[in-house]
């Protein structure tokens, strides 16, 4: 099979965390194992976690990995207009995976007549490129305040005139009543292109389910097209918010500081997964356990979220952890927190000004407006890497970093050094996200810090596998979706 009867499908929740991104992956795996080609598409996306295109761009996380999926390299047109909240009110605007503003939720709003261009010319690039363009919803059609000039919902199937699927978790508790009240929600028209229901993370018997399923096709008048399960223990990429992580059964501890803004969080994935490591993510007012390891993330906005630290009274608790000979990573934001200042002559974060870092390493920090984008592949040179550990990841930030601890780098990367070292081997710091995706780079980070594991994480293996897993339980969704096409 290498046509699809619906060129443009949309998947759209009845809730955030429905069950949209994992359900678009599926059904971009479904067909691309069927030799049709398809591209995942979400118009407007508002998250921390991006990732970096194969044209030199950036997008949402989720979309890179629905790319994955498909079997297709991550394109910015795949994800038109991302948005990085920079603050409560205040997020960066992404067109087209380059930077065009900084903007409030108010502005924003009389933008979106232009991001919607933006959008439409994406949806027609990719339309004109693959056979199938499966969509991704963002929140739910059902926000009644969003819904004056909506591009990332029934908004923009009512532009292309698409038909939509609903989903919803019934994990959640009151999936009938979700559904029921979206469609409640909707006018006529965007009612009539919603063409069935898929309820997400089931478990139980399903005869149980079958009266209430028998209701809701009678309530509705549209069919349940498919009952998809709970499937426990994922490796896929969050979209944004930073998944519940229990607390592991390793004896080697990693803590991280989960500032307001932290961005990529994506990249401590490879560490939630290792037997034999325990990873923590501390919130504001919890206590910080003992570690073996602090790692700062990145930050979308790294004086806020360094004046966070402050407040909660980190910097006390990382010279004690150093003191006691813990070791302590920063990745991009989180890097450049370690220096000793971080400048915003152009107030690119908010008000101009300067903040005082950690005074970990020996480097200052200039906020630019210019932001790199960038995959990257290397090597590992700080002591005790051994000198075959390859890294690779991606660099997304806006800075320039100078100073004497940029002599003592992490990486070199396509022949350049990266990152720094302190003058006592006990904190290192990096632009490079995705630093422990690569095994060689993960084994030989965890071995500086203290950890001598025989356990290899391969990351994208884990990431295949549980893509297939998913495409595998959707299976009878898309059975229906070809046995009802028009």
């Amino acid at each position: 099979m290498n046509h699809f009867p619906y060129p443009t499908l949309m998947v759209q929740g009845t809730t955030s965390d429905a069950g949209k991104t994992t359900l678009v992956a599926a059904l971009c795996r479904l067909l691309a194992r069927r030799g049709v080609r398809v591209a995942p598409f979400k118009p407007q996306n508002m998250a921390l976690n991006s990732a970096v295109t194969s044209d030199g761009g950036e997008i949402g996380r989720a979309q890179a990995l629905q790319a994955v999926a498909a079997g297709v390299a991550p394109h910015t047109d795949m994800n038109p207009v991302l948005l990085k909240p920079s603050s409560d009110i205040g997020a960066q605007v992404i067109i087209h995976g380059r930077v065009r503003a900084e903007m409030d939720a108010r502005d924003y709003h009389q933008y979106k007549t232009v991001a919607m261009h933006a959008v439409l010319e994406s949806h027609a690039r990719l339309r004109s490129q693959y056979a199938a363009v499966i969509v991704e919803g963002a929140g739910s059609p059902a926000e009644i305040n969003l819904r004056d000039r909506d591009i990332a919902n029934m908004g923009f199937a009512e532009a292309v005139d698409c038909p939509v699927i609903l989903v919803a978790d019934i994990d959640r508790g009151g999936v009938f009543a979700h559904i029921v009240g979206t469609l409640a929600c909707l006018s006529d028209s965007e009612r009539a292109r919603i063409i069935g229901f898929v309820i997400n993370r089931f478990r139980g018997d399903i005869g149980l389910l079958e009266p209430g399923l028998d209701w809701l096709e009678a309530q509705t008048g549209k069919p349940v097209l498919a009952v998809l399960p709970y499937l426990h223990g994922l490796y896929l990429d969050a979209e944004d918010a930073v998944q519940v992580v229990t607390p592991g059964t390793g004896a080697f501890r990693i803590v991280v500081p989960s500032y307001p803004r932290m961005s990529n969080h994506t990249d401590f994935d490879a560490l939630r997964v290792h037997p034999d490591v325990d990873l923590r993510f501390v919130r504001e007012g919890e206590p910080a356990p003992i570690a073996d390891l602090i790692i700062l993330p990145g930050s979308k906005n790294t004086r806020g979220d360094l004046a966070w630290l402050q407040a909660q009274g980190w910097p006390d608790r990382i010279r004690r952890h150093l003191r006691y000979g813990g070791k302590v990573i920063g990745i991009c934001g989180g890097f450049q927190m370690l220096g000793a200042r971080v400048d915003d002559p152009h107030g690119v974060e908010g008000a101009p000004g300067h903040s005082q870092g950690l005074g970990l390493l020996d480097l200052a920090t200039t906020l630019t407006r210019e932001k790199r984008l960038a995959q990257v592949s290397g090597r590992c040179v700080f002591a005790p890497a051994a000198p075959e550990a390859a890294v690779a990841g991606y660099e997304i930030h806006m800075g320039v970093s100078t100073g004497e601890a940029l002599s003592r780098p992490v990486f070199a990367i396509d022949g350049r050094p990266e990152g720094a070292c302190s003058d006592d081997g006990q904190v290192l710091g990096t632009y490079l996200h995705g630093l422990f995706d690569h095994p060689d780079a993960c084994a030989a980070l965890l071995r500086w810090a203290g950890l001598h594991s025989e356990h290899v994480i391969d990351t994208a293996a884990l990431r295949e596998a549980s893509l297939d897993r998913i495409a595998d339980a959707a299976e009878p969704l898309l059975r229906e979706l070809l046995a009802r096409a028009p």
